[in-house]
Formats: C-alpha cells, structure tokens, sequence
C-alpha cells in the first residue's frame, strides 16, 4: 500500500528500528568521542527505542486503531511515553523528545498525516529537542536533525508523505556528513557524530516503512582512514566524572529551577517531559548533588549513575561472573539474592520486557548465566541473550523452566570454575531437578488428567496436570508421593502466599513418616499464583 503512516505502520517503524539500531549498535557505539567517549551512544539509542517498541507491544493487538482514528493519539502517546521512561544517555534523552514532538502534532489529527501535517510534526520536535538542551552544540544530533526537518519543510509542498519522509532522511544524510568540520573533535578523531548517525537510521526506517522500499542495511559511517580514536578514548576524559539519570514526577513550575541548578553542576544537560513527569540527564562530578536537586523539585525514581571513565569503560566494560534469575515473587526474588543472583522481576502471568532483560545481562559481567525459571521466558531470554552478545561478554541461558530448577542451578554455581564449565554444572543441576507444583482452577476445561472445574485443585508436573482433587494439603501429599516414586534425595518447598498455614508442616510430618532418607527444605516464596512448588532433586 504505502504512503501512509497509521498505527500499524507506527508499531512497524518503531520495530524495525529497533532492530535496525540493534544491529547498527557497535558501529556507533565506535563513533562515539562527544560529549565523552564513553562508547554508548549506540547502545543507549537501540535501549531507549526498545522501550517504545515493549510500550507500543503493550497496546491491543485485536483491532488497533489506524493513526487519524480517536486512538490515534493513544498510539502516538505511548510511543513518546514507552521511550521517554527507557531513555539512555543524552542521545536517548534528545530522541524520546523527538518522539514527543511527532506525537504532540500527529496525535490530534482526524485522518491519516499527509506531507504537510508530517513536516509540520518535524519542525515541532526538532525544535523540542533543541529547547530540552541546556546549552545546544552544531554539529550534532541537534543540528542534523533541524536539517532534516528543513529538508522535509521544503518538500512538503505538492509532495505526498513518501516525498517528506525520504526529504528529511536524505536531508539528514548530509548534515551527518557536514558533523565532521562543525567539532574539532569530530575532525581530529575522522568521525561523524554518533547521536547524528543513529538519528540517520532512525528516519531512514521511517522513509523505508512509508515507501514500503526497504534497503538492504542502513548505513553507519565508519571512521575516517588514517585516524584514531581521540586521547580521551585511552584515558579518563577530561570534564565531569559521572553520567546521572533519572525519572522525575515534579510541577512544571519546579523544572527551571531544577535546570539552573543542574546546569550550575555540570554539563550535557537535558531534562524533557511534561505533565508532571521528566527525564533528567547530565554529567557532573558531584552525583549525590544532582539527585539531591531532583528531590528538591520532587520525586526522583529509577536513578541511574555511571562512571564516565571511558578507559576503564572500553577496555573493562564488564566485571566478574554474574548470574541473572527471573521471578515474579517477592519470596522468590529474595531467595535468588541470598544466593548470590541478580533479580529481574516481572509481574505474575507475563515476561519481563525485552530491554529490561537485556539491559541487565548488559550491565551484569562479563561472563553471565540466565536463568529464566519459567517455559515463557525462555525464548525471551535467549532473545535478549543474543542481543548482548555484541558486547563482547560471554552469556548463556541455563534452560530453567521452573523456579526450583533455578535454586538447584545456583546451588552449584561457581563462580572460580571456568565458564563453560559451570554452565554445564548449572544445566545438569537444573535437569535433574523434577518439579510440579499446584495450581487452583479458575475456570471449566478438559485436563490431561479429565474435566476440571473452577476451585479444583491441580497437581502439575513438568507442566502437565496429572490429578485433580478439591484439597491442597491432599494432592499436596498424592503429587509429593508420585514425583518421589522415581527416587530422590533432596525436596524442595517453596510456599505460595495462600496456601494453607499448616500445608508445608504436614508434608514434613508425611515424609518424615514414609521418606525418612530424604532431606527437606521448605521456603516461603511469595508466589500468588502457586500455592506450592515443589522439587525433587
């Protein structure tokens, strides 16, 4: 069809850039030398429009709504919203904002974008952008992208959308290209501008989805032969020492006074938003100075603080071994950090988003093993497995389907054997650990095991029902004897919220009755949706 730009040809750019950025990633991440040369501007680029992508999955498939319907603005809304809450880095800041402006244009429309309407929203963001800016350098993400908006404008007359959008792609082209004499050190390190080169791909995504023409990969620049990578890539940079970011809900009214005395702290300043809700950025050298000012505005949350060393940060971007483990309990997650696991929570009946997971196996270590404790997240985690990998760490995924599966990998985890080595342990612990679990029926369905009704309750192994009955404590004991008919030397409880006071006693008193060679070990996991799970190891 082409030319036009609803909501799902929204969804398909914001996808598709993605994946364009996520394959473009280490390619920008080399051309970053400005503001510091920290090696990031790529990777925080793909993160934050990650985020707008999870934002825009989050919407209902069924029926969604083409741009120009009531729900145009729905759409548009979470995508500034999904990337203004992921942002990363002063490039993601600057992007969420541009974002924003096609939103505050596009949303409100009765009928699909035409030319005009599209360069009008253009404009619109690139002027945001610039006035999020503290103090706007050229030749930057800033100055391509009002290039582009200026190619788009000149187009926009007696052209249809297909026109604008590869106007303002190919006018963005150029002005990446004229980045390289407007900054010294652009020129000295044969680079173009890093934030600018992912702002190319970007709306060469964009002109792609439009034009339904799409090329074979999106150009990144490399950098200029006979040059290298400017001192500052070998050694600290010179400037403030920390990256500080977080999410603020504060009055429109307290934001200058916050930027005055952000500004006054450091620099690469950049706070956009609005409607009470912010995303601030900059680099100081006094962290805790920064965030007390956004306590002073009001209420900072997911703060985030990095070392700008980007020696350290390029030659050691990881320390360590780290495991990673996936819950939805507050049990659960507490008992993964007692054994030394980093936690990656997610709400009870879904997965995790993507970026999330794949943020933290990026900030984990250098060698990381995942462990994604249920069937579902499986492929999730090795998704955001495969996207890591670019940054040179070495990542498995320990194919854990259950949470005690999980506990049984860690319980073998040694972090002084070789890698490989302990993976192998992790997934031989995990695989010789059966596990089921109950499960309260909340509707009518036909079960392996026959018709279910709702309050029934379910005794699951490996997933598949294998009796019903109407009480916990006794199909507790039934599927306890079953999975131990097969020998065992260790069980595993792990309570669920609401399960009876006295069930994990009763089965203790039960074993110790007809198992007394067999060890126990009872947890309160905090589950809501499983009154029990159970290993056996």
């Amino acid at each position: 069809m082409g030319e036009v730009l609803d909501g799902v040809a929204v969804r398909r750019w914001c996808r598709l850039t993605a994946e364009a950025l996520g394959r473009a990633r280490a390619e920008i991440d080399a051309l970053n030398v400005f503001p510091v040369p920290d090696g990031d501007t790529g990777t925080n680029l793909y993160l934050t429009v990650i985020a707008a992508a999870d934002a825009l999955d989050e919407l209902p498939d069924a029926g969604l709504p083409d741009a120009g319907t009531p729900d145009a603005a729905r759409i548009w809304h979470a995508l500034a919203r999904g990337a203004l809450l992921g942002a990363r880095g002063n490039s993601g800041v600057i992007l969420s904002q541009v974002f924003r402006g096609l939103a505050d244009v596009l949303g409100p429309l009765e009928g699909p974008p035409d030319a005009a309407a599209f360069a009008e929203a253009l404009a619109h963001a690139s002027g945001l952008a610039r006035e999020a800016v503290e103090r706007p350098v050229d030749g930057t993400i800033l100055s391509v992208l009002a290039a582009a908006a200026a190619a788009c404008g000149a187009e926009s007359s007696g052209t249809g959308l297909a026109g604008v959008t590869r106007a303002a792609a190919a006018g963005a082209r150029r002005a990446l290209g004229r980045t390289t004499g407007q900054l010294d050190v652009l020129a000295r390190s044969g680079v173009v501008d890093a934030g600018a080169a992912g702002l190319c791909v970007v709306l060469d995504v964009l002109a792609a989805v439009v034009t339904e023409e799409y090329p074979e990969r999106y150009e990144v620049p490399p950098r200029a032969a006979g040059t290298a990578a400017p001192a500052g890539a070998q050694a600290p940079p010179q400037g403030p020492g920390y990256e500080v970011m977080y999410l603020l809900d504060a009055p429109d009214d307290a934001v200058h006074l916050l930027r005055e005395g952000l500004d006054a702290l450091g620099d690469s300043l950049v706070v956009v938003g609005g409607d009470g809700l912010w995303n601030v950025h900059v680099h100081v050298d006094d962290a805790g100075a920064a965030i007390e000012a956004g306590m002073a505005a009001g209420r900072p949350h997911r703060i985030r603080v990095t070392y700008l060393d980007a020696g350290e940060r390029r030659h050691a971007p990881h320390t360590g071994r780290a495991v990673i483990a996936v819950t939805a309990a507050d049990g659960l997650a507490a008992l993964f950090e007692e054994c030394g696991a980093r936690v990656v929570r997610r709400e009870t009946g879904t997965v995790p988003p993507l970026a999330v997971l794949a943020e933290a196996i990026l900030a984990a270590g250098d060698e990381v093993a995942v462990l994604p404790n249920e069937p579902e997240v499986l492929a999730l985690a090795e998704a955001a497995a495969e996207r890591a990998r670019d940054s040179g760490a070495r990542i498995a995924v320990v194919p854990t389907k259950a949470s005690v599966q999980g506990m049984a990998a860690l319980a073998v985890h040694d972090p002084l054997r070789r890698f490989n080595e302990d993976v192998i342990e992790m997934t031989r612990a995990a695989g010789a650990t059966r596990f089921g679990h109950l499960e309260v029926a909340e509707q009518e369905a036909v079960t392996s095991a026959g018709l279910c009704r709702p309050g029934d309750v379910l005794g699951l192994i490996d997933w598949d029902v294998v009796m019903i009955g109407a009480d916990v404590a006794e199909v507790a004991r039934r599927l306890l004897d079953r999975m131990l008919s097969g020998g065992g030397e260790l069980v595993t409880l792990i309570v669920g919220a609401d399960a009876p006071p006295a069930l994990a006693g009763g089965l203790e008193e039960h074993l110790r009755g007809g198992r007394p060679d067999v060890e126990v070990g009872v947890y309160g996991g905090g589950q809501r949706r499983y009154p029990l799970l159970i290993g056996v190891e």
